[in-house]
């Protein structure tokens, strides 16, 4: 029997035999929360694969990516397999929590990230109570408004019914007006809904109803128009935001700017764009889970 055939069918049967081995590094230099990882696969022999990411999410994929919501030390395990030959090994992956306070906003169309302002401390704290306890899982964007913006927060949107009116719920309280010249209403902002002046001339805030700006083209004669009729001034770089970006300016100084988005504009984009009723609720409710970020 020829020499260079024995050769080849002894190296065929010890890669039949020769038992799998699991090896993995991690990709991704930003470990701050909310991380997406990358995960190479440097496994042998191995024909499947069984990823544990150590925060309940799996995967079969054999280089898979996963995106950590929260800071830990997490144990992420690999499983590589061949026939009935198991393989495995573990690594830690640790993920440090944001320097400032984010919260996530998921939705049917993708999740969206906001920064809340440390300016705006009892915004910031209710937000983030109401997010811990879950206050926003299911409730809806009742209110959309394509270059204006997109409303949520009314626990009566739970389950609501189809044409049902919306917008007056809340959690039993009102937040004082923290209104600050440093926060505008550019595209993105966070801020929070609350009732008219001729009911509410302190400004109070809704204790849940926010909304999201999404806005439209502005220009610098606006702006100035806005200064003179609010008698103050806005920032360079506030006014290079507006003029690049967008936003709402006639309601600065008359609402509590919280918090801005940091990701997710396509996503504010697609809920603009829906199809509303003559309340201007979507067609298709648009159920939000909020989770704050640590």
């Amino acid at each position: 029997m020829n020499k260079n055939y024995l050769y080849l069918l002894s190296i065929l049967l010890f890669a039949s035999c020769a038992r799998p081995i699991a090896d993995f590094t991690v990709q991704g230099t930003d470990r701050t929360a909310p991380a997406a990882l990358e995960f190479e696969n440097n496994s042998q022999n191995a024909e499947t694969y069984e990823w544990d990411f150590g925060d309940g999410n799996t995967s079969m994929e054999a280089t898979p990516s996963h995106r950590y919501r929260s800071s830990g030390n997490y144990l992420v395990k690999l499983r590589a397999k061949k026939g009935n030959k198991t393989r495995k090994t573990e690594k830690r992956v640790k993920i440090d929590a944001p320097d400032n306070c984010l919260v996530e906003i998921e939705t049917d169309f993708g999740i969206m990230i906001a920064e809340l302002s440390d300016e705006t401390p009892l915004h910031r704290d209710n937000f983030s109570k109401l997010a811990e306890e879950g206050f926003y899982d299911g409730l809806i964007f009742h209110r959309v408004i394509n270059s204006f913006m997109i409303q949520g927060g009314d626990p009566k949107s739970k389950n609501a019914k189809k044409g049902a009116a919306l917008g007056g719920g809340g959690p039993g309280y009102e937040v004082p007006a923290e209104i600050n010249p440093a926060l505008a209403h550019i595209r993105g902002a966070l801020a929070a809904a609350r009732m008219p002046d001729h009911m509410n001339p302190e400004k109070k805030s809704s204790g849940s109803q926010f909304y999201i700006v999404h806005g439209k083209q502005v220009s610098a004669g606006e702006l100035e128009r806005m200064e003179g009729a609010k008698d103050f001034r806005y920032t360079a770089e506030q006014r290079k935001a507006y003029i690049e970006n967008g936003g709402y300016p006639s309601l600065d100084q008359n609402y509590t700017v919280f918090g801005k988005l940091l990701s997710g504009f396509e996503v504010l984009d697609k809920i603009a764009e829906v199809k509303k009723d003559g309340r201007n609720r979507p067609e298709e409710d648009i159920k939000m889970k909020v989770r704050l970020i640590r």
